[in-house]
């Protein structure tokens, strides 16, 4: 289960910046996750609120953006929904489909106080 160490990767992310702007406590961290990242987002909470436990972030509350699988259709020349990473094009079915976005996990915002 990588989502353990996505998780304990976020962690140190959010308690990195707590740190670094004298924060008492997490209240929330906000992440952007595409559709074709390969991370299972109920998966991640669990381990979330598991390595949080004890720490600055304990009890901060996970928001998970999901954020739409996008690709770039060679034959199509065009921008097309994606929602696996090899899969066909909607449009015309070629294979030929290089992923733009939707791969991506970040932290997009941390609440503090």
């Amino acid at each position: 289960m990588h989502e353990m160490s996505l998780a304990e990767g976020v962690l140190q992310l959010v308690e990195d910046t707590a740190r670094r702007e004298n924060a008492s406590r997490v209240k929330l961290v906000v992440l952007e996750i595409g559709r074709m990242s390969s991370v299972e987002p109920e998966a991640l909470k669990f381990c979330f609120e598991a390595v949080t436990k004890g720490s600055i972030a304990q009890d901060a509350r996970l928001e998970i953006l999901d954020l739409p699988g996008v690709g770039w259709c060679m034959q199509c020349a065009e921008a097309v929904a994606m929602q696996e990473r090899y899969g066909a094009c909607p449009k015309c079915g070629s294979h030929q489909v290089q992923p733009t976005g939707g791969t991506e996990m970040r932290v997009k915002e941390i609440e503090i106080e």
